[in-house]
């Protein structure tokens, strides 16, 4: 029997429970080893006037001060070459690097900090999206997409809309911090262990900008203490500075961040600010849109480019737009490079249409999950092509719709929830359907292709080596689960080796969900040629061998069968090849900018959820009380792992959603930059009712028919948005009345925005639009109790009109004062 399908624990499920999972700073030191650090810009924008090392120089247990001089090339990017590595005259962000330390101890490392003479000219630097358009501060041209006529089209509208959604950025949060080691050999030989997703970029990296040819450098990733996007690219700044060290003093260096220092230096999701029209009928179906995106990108390009482009071409996400004109603009600001991060741009596009929906929902007065319906791409020949282009092949999201919103009884809960509302004085609910149909290959091409090495040795064991990287994710498995399946052998006899680019050459970043799909195809492609060689070994033609039980069958002879073993000697006797390298490239998909069109996915990974909240009207405080995700992802490999990711994913959205809202200082420094201060979710944010469920479908183009659930299920966090903003549709008492939300939807956001609503359903100066909480800062909390306190009887109303309460009502709003 096959082993796809099978909830096989995860390959290194035993050691992490045990603690003896080893990450880059478990490893033992060398004799000599060296510990690294660096002394960055103190001003996100400014210009060096004088650097001293001298006295920093004499200080015991330095052992080498590195600057820019010291690099052969300083100018690298994955896309463009904007970057610097080490500030060579004026700084683009705080903390930028400088100076790079190499000392015996971490108090000769700081130390050096302090003795090193820094004297810089602060210029003024640009923190925010609107600065960066104000000032024409862009990074690379403007991105379009467009179909139909749009301009035609809201001249005919029935009904136009229009607004500003702040999208907020996120910190990736892994738990193991950037970190590398780097160990010196021969003939400026590196062999360098680095927690990335991207080994090969790594290697490069070092290469280029230490005048080195890629084969004197090997990357080692055993695994990452988590990733999430921020160790795609970013990895490759602490790999090249422990390498200058260990070169120029031929001892191992080590790089490891603090989780502060991570946390303020490195890149976020990037924050958006997307503007939105849109025209509809009195159905509430879409005729026309027009979305500007406008992505904060930080100093440097790092993967923005191809961020903003994912975001545009889902910024239809699961609805036709028969007429579009889709625009995204990259600003520059002086904050660290923003970067990859779970999704990739596509949360950020998909959330304006979704945003969309409710207030097309509220405008006209219908059920949002009514609107949604009647926008959604179409399972025929009509209305399935994407505005760049690409035919919806297998739409299943209209089967999804209906299925979850049975299943979940949505339509009396939602009745309930309107009793609810119009009953309770403290609090109020809301509730939400929203679905995904995220794209599913690199946006880039040439990225879509992975190698593989498998390696069968004489007592039936096998290694396989692949460019997929384990962050926690379970590729390594999906991956031993594939090897076992082709050779038709126990799980235990397949290893899963560390990814080095020694085995795997030019690989792509374990990124875009895409990782299982490409190299899983890859290793399947080595374990045919390897069957291939084992069939003409023993005599027996592909088309009658079969690899099952640990046993080689002939079918059409049962008495030439024998032990996959036995198999296995007799290839080796032959002379014959028992390790094969194998390669998958994606076909057929393609995406041309210049014209704003292709076909730049295999398939989509489609899916929906429905969240129920309920919010304190005192505190603005949130509670997702039920969720539901109902998701294709084809024939699962291992069915635990991927509910793990997808229960994983939407936890980390409804981070990005509600909690996870980074603050700065009016200089660029980054405020909360700890576990103390930046709040993800924890587990009283897990909803008390949480259902998972996959529908049962076959993905013809993929590997097994399995489709990728790393990134898709994340989107499905905007469920829990929704429902917050239909919630606060139930407070403005009237329809037309659009209630704005920025995201993160934080208690204080929700508290201030509900003041808004009231404002304005009582034709007060509150407007919709990018309207943030520091805004709000001369409301007194008094009053917003008292009018957030929505009346159900005259008696209340009078009472509150007196500021007058009584009962567990005054009780509460008396506890908050107090405190």
């Amino acid at each position: 029997m096959s082993i796809i399908g099978k909830n096989i624990p995860h390959d290194a499920a035993h050691t992490h429970v045990r603690g003896e999972s080893v990450y880059i700073d478990d490893m033992p030191h060398a004799q000599g080893e060296l510990l690294v650090g660096i002394l960055g810009s103190p001003y996100a924008h400014g210009r060096i006037k004088k650097l001293d090392l001298s006295k920093a120089q004499n200080i015991p247990g330095v052992v080498c001060l590195l600057t820019c001089k010291d690099l052969h090339h300083n100018v690298f990017g994955p896309i463009t070459q904007d970057e610097i590595l080490l500030v060579e005259e004026v700084s683009q962000f705080l903390g930028e690097p400088i100076v790079v330390i190499g000392a015996e101890t971490r108090e000769a490392i700081k130390q050096a900090k302090e003795a090193i003479v820094l004297d810089m000219e602060e210029l003024e630097p640009i923190l925010t999206i609107n600065q960066a358009i104000a000032k024409k501060s862009f990074i690379d041209k403007v991105y379009k997409i467009n179909r139909g006529d749009v301009d035609a089209a809201f001249k005919t509208a029935d009904h136009t809309l229009d607004g500003v959604l702040v999208i907020g950025g996120a910190e990736h949060f892994y738990f193991e911090s950037q970190a590398c080691i780097a160990y010196p050999g021969e003939n400026n030989e590196l062999v360098v262990h680095s927690s990335t997703q991207n080994p090969s970029e790594v290697q490069h990296t070092i290469a280029h900008l230490l005048g080195l040819k890629q084969s004197e450098v090997v990357v080692i990733t055993k695994r990452m203490g988590g990733g999430f996007g921020g160790k795609e690219c970013q990895a490759t700044h602490p790999a090249v500075m422990a390498c200058m060290v260990a070169l120029k003093t031929k001892r191992a260096a080590r790089l490891i961040f603090n989780k502060d220092d991570d946390m303020k230096h490195t890149g976020k999701r990037h924050p958006f600010q997307n503007r939105y029209k849109v025209a509809f009928d009195n159905n509430g179906v879409i005729t026309a849109v027009k979305f500007d995106l406008y992505a904060d990108g930080g100093a440097y390009n790092d993967l923005s480019t191809a961020v903003i482009g994912r975001a545009i071409t889902h910024s239809d996400n699961a609805y036709f737009l028969e007429n579009a004109q889709l625009t995204g603009t990259i600003c520059r600001t002086n904050l660290p490079p923003n970067t990859a991060f779970r999704g990739f741009g596509g949360p950020q596009g998909i959330i304006t249409i979704e945003n969309v929906m409710e207030e097309i929902a509220q405008y006209l007065g219908l059920d949002a999950l009514l609107v949604r319906q009647r926008n959604l791409y179409g399972t025929g020949d009509t209305r399935n092509t994407t505005p760049y282009g690409q035919v919806i092949s297998n739409n299943n999201l209209p089967a999804i719709f209906e299925q979850l919103s049975a299943s979940c009884d949505y339509q009396n809960r939602k009745k309930a929830i309107d009793k609810f509302n119009a009953e309770s004085e403290t609090h109020v609910k809301g509730l939400a359907l929203t679905g995904v149909k995220f794209g599913i290959s690199f946006t880039n091409t040439m990225l879509n292709q992975a190698n593989a090495l498998v390696n069968v040795y004489l007592d039936g064991s096998v290694q396989v080596s692949t460019g997929a990287t384990e962050m926690g994710q379970g590729v390594n498995t999906n991956m031993r689960m594939l090897a076992c399946d082709e050779f038709g052998i126990p799980v235990e006899h397949v290893r899963v080796m560390a990814t080095s680019t020694e085995k795997n050459n030019n690989t792509s970043a374990t990124a875009a969900s895409s990782a299982t799909d490409l190299n899983g195809a890859a290793t399947v492609d080595a374990c045919r040629k390897i069957k291939e060689n084992i069939a003409k070994a023993v005599q027996i033609s592909m088309e009658n061998i079969s690899f099952e039980d640990s046993k080689v069958y002939d079918k059409q002879n049962p008495s030439n069968s024998r032990s996959f073993i036995e198999a296995v000697a007799a290839t080796y006797r032959s002379r014959t090849s028992l390790g094969e390298r194998g390669f998958y490239a994606t076909k057929g998909i393609h995406f041309d900018w210049s014209k704003g069109h292709g076909e730049p996915f295999l398939y989509f990974t489609m899916g929906a959820a429905v969240s129920e909240v309920l919010i304190d009207r005192f505190t603005g405080t949130m509670t997702v009380e039920r969720f539901d995700m109902l998701m294709d992802i084809g024939k699962s490999i291992n069915p635990g792992i991927n509910k793990g990711q997808m229960a994983g994913a939407f936890m980390q959205g409804i981070g990005w959603m509600t909690n996870e809202e980074l603050r700065y200082s009016d200089k660029g420094a980054l405020l909360n930059h700890s576990p103390t201060t930046y709040k993800i979710p924890n587990i009283n944010d897990i909803p008390a009712i949480f259902n998972i469920n996959t529908t049962d479908f076959y993905n013809t183009p993929n590997i097994r028919g399995t489709k990728a659930v790393g990134e898709p299920p994340l989107v499905l966090g905007i469920s829990v948005y929704a429902a917050i903003k239909n919630a606060l549709s139930y407070l403005t008492g009237s329809e037309n009345v659009i209630a704005p939300l920025s995201i993160p939807a934080t208690p204080e956001e929700i508290l201030m925005r509900m003041e808004c609503h009231y404002e304005k359903a009582n034709n007060g100066k509150c407007t919709a639009g990018a309207l943030r909480f520091n805004e709000f800062h001369d409301i007194q909390l008094p009053e917003i109790i008292y009018k957030n306190l929505r009346p159900v009887s005259s008696s209340v109303a009078a009472a509150r009109s007196k500021n007058d309460l009584s009962g567990k009502t005054r009780e509460k709003a008396k506890a908050i004062l107090d405190v």
